[in-house]
């Protein structure tokens, strides 16, 4: 009945398939389906509508499940719990290994997705290790839904739920094994039967024996063909059926173009072939694969395993609490948080209620209200009194270094080399065929087979995975040895960032002094009660004055807390036991009370119940190796000093500044907000700024600046907007840390360059005809290990030299 309604006159501009009426297009371009509408449009947004000159209306059509039944499991209940990282209020967030992502163009498309079903929110890919996240609206797209439209543009997730951990990789490096066996196996024999021709005593052997051993040669081809190529074969269609040139379309072309002439030759008898060269130029290609895969590996490894965030969590064992590091976190361990501390591993919430901030999840801030009994995930921050949770899920390191990198915290602005990567990737596919046709059209008139031999030799040589690797393995080398030493970074593009800075700005309570206990004085005798009051208030917070006093006032808490609150830059406040207490500034909690306090240290004010009850004097010391590290910064950078601080050491940083010859400015009582100015206020003026602090109120300032680094000491604490944590154990060795990233920037630079200069002089020497289609295949492989093993080097040598 529905056929009737279609008019099959009016064919959609991408699939070709009849459309209803003309109620979706777009200008003068009619689709069946919203679909294929936002396929065009995805394509027309990056320039890639010139596909479509392929063939008349060559996609396939969005309306029509590729996948009936293949992946019903995933909507099994249980099934989606196991395989979804985070599942809260209509959003959720997945991870999939996804094997047949292997470049540059994969990565384009799969996070271009969302484009293909709005459901989809963001899409994150992880190149060194394969993987992929996809934030989407449970409400409006299924778990499925999203693996079936992965599956139809090619990338369909390697999903085992017996072992989704540690067996993923294993079965792919098995497959690929197997097929590089396959295909030694062919070449060597191939090369075997073709001995008399290498010995030039061809002609010596009768018909018959050619014939046999021509068609022998065939029979070993075919299982190269079928199984061993097979993977470039289905990533080239695949691609192509979205409109996608990626970099298996050449070589799968140039495996075609050698193997046909080849079969041409056998059963013509006008000629031995060249399927030894097709069985050795497969069998080469998949090493190169190999060695990929074998470094991805490793560097992931590194990655995941020794660069482990410098924090902490408050453990609860009996009656006391114990400090111990995030790597040691157990299953059933009890764990007190406080207001904006991390939820480090999904748990189940212990308090009465409690309210969770997911904006480091989802980017949504509105805090969710949870009660007992229910569970709250990894990556929530606790937003108000402190509450304990039961660990019910392993404390995973990598899934929080997927949080740190979510689109929500990414900054804006160009990254120069990642986008000349990029660009380059995007047209390198176009280029090589127009070269290759280029090229075979001019050997046509010397002779076909030279023609095909080109054709072959130039979509095979060709090779943009040495640009798409300088970058990652680059840089994946450098935070390798920054997250051996201390320092971690959110990503690669941080290292990029690091090359641009001209201006550091540093924070001072909490970065510039250490959080060892500082001289405490109290301008009041407090009773007993008062005392306690003081402690549980000052233990709800994560502000390095709060945990000082905490730790002065050590005492038995309070139970009953209600309507705690935290106000940046100004102060704290409670209701306990059935008093409200506020601890802060005069402002905060001293308004219109003529107090004469002193100015060589941090004052706390204290009120109870609306009286002033008196104050706390803090005097901070400062960490070793201040003098060398702020020389060490001033010969390369402008330097400020701004805190939210009363200017009580003023006098002291001058004289410091100034006996160190350094030209510094100095803000004091600065707020959150002012923090966040005086930043826009040095870009406003051109200049780079890099921002330290702790994570706390320095919030807005970390996020604004170029490039933020939280200080890290013993808290599970920082901002997710941040840019890098740095160990303060390590304090002292920052400023290296800028010049070994500024080494690691001109590293991919060079290793840029040794990438260009490979396929220019490849190429040439392929449309040259001086190249064979089996020489390419072994020099395409050769280009990436000459880069990786050129950049892993070179960042040693260096970091060796920086004494890292």
């Amino acid at each position: 009945m529905s056929d009737t309604l279609i008019n099959k006159d009016v064919k959609c501009y991408h699939c070709g398939e009849p459309c209803r009426d003309e109620s979706i297009h777009l200008n003068d371009k009619v689709f069946c389906c919203s679909g294929c509408k936002l396929v065009y449009e995805m394509l027309e947004e990056n320039n890639l509508c010139t596909y479509y000159d392929l063939d008349n209306a060559p996609g396939v059509t969005m309306r029509a499940p590729l996948f009936r039944d293949k992946f019903s499991y995933l909507d099994d209940p249980s099934i989606i719990q196991q395989l979804t990282d985070f599942s809260d209020g209509g959003i959720s967030r997945v991870t999939f290994f996804i094997p047949s992502m292997h470049c540059s163009s994969c990565i384009w498309l799969l996070e271009k997705i969302y484009k293909l079903n709005p459901a989809i929110v963001n899409a994150r890919v992880n190149f060194v290790k394969k993987e992929a996240s996809f934030t989407y609206k449970d409400s409006e797209i299924s778990l499925r839904e999203v693996v079936e439209l992965l599956a139809s543009i090619g990338y369909e997730p390697q999903i085992n739920l017996q072992d989704l951990e540690t067996k993923r990789t294993q079965k792919a490096n098995h497959s690929l094994y197997i097929k590089l066996g396959v295909a030694g196996f062919a070449f060597g024999n191939s090369m075997l039967l073709n001995f008399p021709e290498y010995l030039d005593v061809g002609n010596a052997l009768t018909p018959h024996f050619r014939y046999l051993f021509g068609y022998l040669n065939i029979l070993l081809s075919i299982p190269v063909l079928f199984y061993s190529a097979s993977d470039y074969f289905i990533s080239a269609y695949k691609g192509l059926r979205r409109r996608v040139l990626n970099i298996d379309v050449p070589i799968a072309l140039g495996i075609t173009a050698l193997l046909a002439r080849s079969v041409f030759e056998i059963i013509t008898q006008s000629g031995a072939g060249y399927l030894d060269s097709f069985n050795g130029l497969v069998f080469f290609l998949l090493i190169g694969r190999v060695f990929q895969d074998k470094t991805y590996a490793t560097l992931s490894f590194e990655r995941d395993y020794k660069s482990y965030f410098p924090v902490s969590v408050t453990v609860k064992k009996g009656t006391t609490l114990q400090t111990i590091p995030l790597s040691k976190l157990a299953i059933g361990d009890v764990v007190r948080l406080r207001n904006q501390e991390l939820i480090p591993a999904d748990a189940i919430l212990m308090a009465d209620h409690a309210a969770i901030d997911y904006s480091f999840v989802t980017g949504e801030s509105t805090p969710v209200e949870k009660y007992r009994n229910e569970i709250v995930y990894a990556g929530g921050k606790l937003v108000g009194a402190t509450a304990e949770v039961r660990i019910i899920k392993n404390v995973s390191q990598s899934y929080l270094t997927k949080l740190w990198n979510s689109d929500t915290f990414q900054k804006e602005g160009h990254l120069t080399l990642s986008d000349l990567s990029d660009r380059v990737a995007q047209y390198f596919t176009l280029v090589v065929l127009a070269l290759a046709l280029l090229a075979g059209w001019y050997w046509w008139g010397v002779g076909w087979h030279k023609a095909i031999d080109v054709i072959s030799a130039v979509l095979i040589v060709a090779c943009p995975c040495a640009l798409a690797l300088s970058i990652p393995f680059t840089f994946g080398n450098v935070m390798r040895i920054f997250g051996r030493n201390g320092f971690y970074l959110k990503n690669t593009a941080a290292i990029e960032k690091m090359h641009d800075i001209n201006h550091i700005v540093l924070d001072k309570t909490g970065t510039l002094t250490w959080q060892s206990k500082p001289d405490i004085n109290l301008s009041f005798n407090p009773t007993p009660e008062e005392q306690r009051l003081i402690y549980t208030l000052a233990s709800q917070s994560l502000h390095p004055l709060s945990r000082f006093i905490a730790d002065y006032m050590a005492t038995r808490p309070h139970e009953t807390i209600r309507d705690f609150k935290e106000q940046p830059g100004m102060g704290i406040e409670a209701v306990i036991d059935g008093h409200l207490i506020r601890m802060g500034n005069r402002d905060f909690a001293a308004s219109g009370v003529d107090v004469v306090f002193p100015e060589n240290s941090s004052v706390v004010f204290i009120s109870i119940d609306h009286h002033y009850r008196g104050y706390l004097t803090i005097r901070h010391k400062y960490r070793p190796g201040l003098e060398k590290f702020l020389t060490l910064l001033a010969r390369d950078y402008k330097i400020s000093l701004i805190t939210g601080d009363n200017a009580s050491e003023k006098d002291y940083l001058a004289t410091l500044f100034k006996k160190l010859n350094i030209k510094a400015t100095m803000l004091f009582h600065q707020s959150p907000h002012d923090k966040r100015n005086y930043i826009l206020h040095l870009q406003a003026a051109g200049d780079k700024p890099l921002m330290i602090g702790d994570g706390l109120n320095d919030a807005g300032a970390l996020k604004q600046s170029d490039l933020g680094i939280s200080i890290s000491e013993d808290i599970n604490a920082f901002s997710p907007a941040c840019d890098a944590i740095l160990d303060a154990a390590h304090f002292t060795l920052f400023p290296r840390f800028l010049r070994f990233g500024r080494l690691g920037y001109q590293i991919v630079l060079i290793s840029f360059a040794l990438s260009f200069m490979y396929n220019i002089i490849g190429m040439g020497f392929a449309m040259s005809g001086m190249l064979s289609p089996l020489v390419s295949a072994i020099l395409m492989p050769l280009s990436s290990i000459t880069v990786v093993a050129f950049a892993t080097g070179a960042t040693r040598l260096s970091a060796r030299k920086q004494s890292l």
